[in-house]
């Protein structure tokens, strides 16, 4: 199930012409908890912090690490490998190791499953 917006969204989370594919059923992924999808052929960790949802790429910028089997932590994830972290809702990485910022995906909610957006030129 994909859709496309063709209008832009206020908060300036989804632009005119992003195309959302599902994901993942919002109820796999509870308050607190991270889970990795596949999407578009990518790793993706999909966190609920506070019943929002956010996506970014799943391997940690600084090791070989998957951020699933991290520990989130409020809005950051913690990377098992080397306790480097990042903000989930930016990709910021805000603790050494980490330097480098994660790529992030907008989400959207709709009918109960957590669609990932995907940019026309992608």
């Amino acid at each position: 199930m994909t859709f496309q917006t063709d209008h832009v969204d206020p908060s300036g989370e989804a632009q005119a012409g992003d195309i959302f594919s599902a994901a993942i059923e919002a109820t796999e992924v509870p308050l607190g908890h991270v889970k990795k999808v596949i999407h578009g052929g990518a790793e993706v960790a999909i966190y609920n912090v506070e019943g929002c949802f956010y996506a970014t790429q799943d391997q940690c910028t600084h090791g070989l690490a998957s951020l699933s089997d991290g520990f989130l932590i409020a809005e950051f994830i913690e990377c098992p490998l080397h306790q480097g972290m990042f903000d989930v809702r930016t990709g910021e990485a805000t603790a050494a190791p980490c330097n480098t910022s994660l790529k992030t995906y907008k989400t959207s909610l709709k009918d109960g499953v957590i669609f990932l957006a995907r940019s026309t030129g992608e």
